[in-house]
């Protein structure tokens, strides 16, 4: 066979200055006839395509269409191209690879389009006698039991790079099914260009009815997008590959048309769906999937020796909502849009919503941890947009997701603690605004106006307070404060006070950090500047103002219960935090670490609220200094209960850090709650030294 080739393009070569044109369409027929012979010659053959000639044929015809194409003028259509379109060879092609004859026949005829479409510089898709077997084709790729995944992947791909080089012959190759369409170049990109200039949508405003079953009748399903969507599907990773990298392309170009008239957006939502569904929920380990890495769509086509016969259903469904947020994210708006109100309906609301609100405690646990790592990995705009209006906006769900964090199973309050500290760290101005914000702005927690001087015990909380500070347990060496830390204002509250009212919340009897020489305070102002600074760059674009709003006067009538309601995370988080001495190591750091968030946020009626301990409150209103005061007076009656307290809780602090095994310890629990509130102290202390600086510069860099 080499020789052959060698001497046809010697012959080609030899040609060129002699009529190419009458010899190289002769050539052209007489190879095209030599595989029709093999059919009219041949009624039973059970050789494999490779061992005929017919290969050999088709390469030479390629070769002379390149060859010719490369001869003409742009404008201009050669003799063998005429040839192939008058006699409709691409079509025949299409037949005789369909029929499989001989064995290995589909395979030739997928690599023969695929160079035709790639080698040839003149656009042909548009041609009736082209686009229609290439259609045929496309409907003959990614059956079931299909042995050449890999060359139907390239053929699509190649469609896809010559579409869009090409644009308006996308309507040809999707099969779009136009009310109104003549066929004809001009009027296909007249119709794309009116379908995306009309079809415009406020991304801000989400749906919680999908896209995708608002299209319209003109929607239709694209044989194109469904070959592509089941060979991402392929063992084979070259095809898959190409079928990720076709559906980009696409997207990334044709976004518009597509959410318009394909159901693109059903398609990737239904594959979420289908993975999802294969997830164990029952059997998951919560704290696996909620710290789950990123993981790149990419990142499956380089894994090696990945047993198929057990995947990891996790990693893949985790790998294709890589996919779609790295889609969205690279889309145009309208389809971005589309897609993510897809997964919003078909996923979250059809799917997710009825596991959260399952009775089965190990449903429940899974499905939250899978939407906990979902918030976290979640990058692009259009998809955290619906997955916040579906947390936070789907009425019955929002509250009952964060009562969760207060469950009688530990499990599950730790993964809803887990959910909101995910959704505090996504750029959403939204989730503090619903969370939060709207439950302080009247700042009703205020003691009314008049009753600011009133004598402390007419307030309870302010009687635990006085008994506290005269208690022998908070007299301390914290009196002064630290050498790191400014002197206070001559006059009025500085951050000094602040600080050091945090700081001298645990008795002395019971600090034991220093006992063991661990870090000191400056280790904790090294994280909180690493927080705030963390939370001040996710919230510089909410347009936070800069100063308290007026206070509005209570809604109750004097003497009647107050009517602030601090919002049902703030209530959870207090009453959970009132239980710190009673609770789990890990469901305590988790409530802390929630709260230490919360704080760090630079929101002026933030800042009063959790970080101010001279605050005037409104009878039975609380603030998270009171709490923590209240937790104290606990915290002060139960350890007269445990001998050698000191010792058992250095001794708790060495078993924490792996320096001491565990020995049964006595009052574990209560121990490890005392070590939490001292670290949760110290850690607000550091917040509120490092943005009292901070909120100085803000506000001189916007003044």
């Amino acid at each position: 066979m080499e020789a052959f080739s060698k001497l046809t393009s010697m012959l080609l070569h030899a040609l060129e200055t002699r009529e190419p044109t009458v010899d190289l369409l002769e050539s052209f027929v007489d190879h095209w006839k030599s595989i029709t012979n093999y059919y009219i010659e041949t009624r039973e053959d059970d050789r494999p395509v490779k061992q005929t000639d017919i290969p050999w044929h088709l390469r030479q015809m390629l070769d002379i269409l390149v060859y010719e194409d490369k001869q003409q003028a742009v404008e201009d259509t050669g003799p063998c191209v005429e040839y192939l379109l008058q006699h409709k060879l691409l079509e025949t092609l299409c037949t005789l690879g369909k029929a499989q004859f001989p064995p290995g026949m589909f395979q030739q005829v997928l690599l023969f389009f695929s160079k035709l479409l790639s080698q040839m510089q003149k656009p042909l898709l548009q041609l009736l006698n082209v686009y229609r077997p290439v259609q045929k084709l496309i409907r003959l790729c990614a059956l079931p039991g299909s042995n050449t995944e890999k060359e139907e992947a390239q053929f699509l791909l190649v469609v896809c790079s010559r579409v869009k080089q090409d644009p308006h012959t996308l309507s040809y190759v999707l099969e779009l099914a136009y009310q109104t369409m003549a066929r004809t170049p001009t009027s296909d990109q007249s119709q794309y260009s009116i379908q995306a200039s009309n079809h415009s949508t406020d991304p801000a405003q989400p749906s919680s009815q999908s896209d995708c079953s608002n299209v319209g009748p003109v929607q239709s399903e694209s044989a194109l997008l469904s070959a592509l969507m089941q060979l991402t599907k392929s063992q084979k990773a070259s095809a898959s590959l190409k079928a990720y990298e076709s559906l980009l392309l696409l997207c990334g170009s044709f976004g518009e048309l597509l959410s318009s008239r394909t159901q693109l957006g059903e398609l990737l939502a239904g594959r979420l769906l289908e993975l999802y569904s294969l997830v164990p929920l029952e059997s998951l380990d919560p704290e696996e999937v909620q710290r789950w890495p990123q993981t790149p769509w990419s990142s499956q086509f380089s894994r090696s020796g990945a047993d198929s016969s057990s995947p990891d259903h996790m990693t893949n469904f985790f790998s294709w909502l890589d996919f779609l947020d790295h889609l969205v994210t690279e889309s145009p708006q309208v389809l971005a849009l589309q897609v993510a109100r897809c997964v919003h309906q078909l996923w979250l609301v059809e799917v997710l919503q009825p596991q959260l609100l399952h009775t089965c405690e190990q449903v429940i646990l899974g499905s939250t941890s899978v939407l906990c790592a979902t918030v976290r990995l979640v990058r692009s705009q259009s998809l955290l947009d619906q997955l916040v209006h579906f947390l936070l906006r789907t009425e019955t769900l929002s509250q009952l997701l964060l009562q969760r964090c207060d469950h009688i199973s530990d499990q599950i309050s730790v993964a809803s603690l887990s959910l909101v500290d995910e959704l505090l760290q996504k750029p959403h101005g939204d989730i503090l605004d619903v969370l939060v914000l709207s439950f302080l702005q009247r700042r009703s927690y205020l003691c009314p106006p008049g009753q600011e001087d009133r004598p402390p015990e007419r307030r309870e909380e302010d009687e635990d307070s006085e008994d506290l500070e005269e208690d022998p347990f908070f007299s301390d060496s914290f009196s002064e404060p630290p050498p790191l830390l400014p002197r206070p204002p001559p006059s009025g509250l500085g951050s000094a006070d602040v600080v050091n009212s945090f700081l001298c919340l645990v008795p002395v009897q019971v600090r034991s950090a220093d006992l063991l020489k661990e870090g000191g305070y400056e280790s904790y102002v090294h994280d909180a500047h690493t927080l705030v600074t963390q939370c001040q760059t996710l919230s510089r674009s909410w347009k936070w103002p800069l100063s308290l709003p007026p206070s509005s006067p209570p809604s109750s009538p004097p003497g009647e219960e107050s009517g602030f309601f601090e919002g049902h995370l703030l209530k959870v988080l207090f009453d959970r935090l009132g239980r710190i001495l009673e609770q789990p190591y890990e469901l305590n750091l988790q409530l802390t670490a929630v709260l230490s968030r919360l704080s760090s946020f630079s929101h002026p009626l933030i800042h009063e609220y959790l970080l101010d301990p001279y605050v005037h409150l409104s009878p039975c209103s609380r603030s998270l200094f009171s709490v923590l005061i209240r937790v104290m007076g606990e915290l002060m009656l139960r350890v007269q209960q445990v001998s050698n307290v000191t010792d058992r809780l250095v001794d708790a602090r060495k078993h924490l850090l792996g320096l001491k095994p565990d020995t049964g310890l006595e009052h574990l629990t209560l121990l490890r709650g005392v070590i939490v509130l001292e670290e949760f102290c110290k850690e607000l202390a550091a917040i509120v030294f490092v943005k009292t600086p901070l909120d100085q510069d803000l506000n001189q860099d916007l003044d």
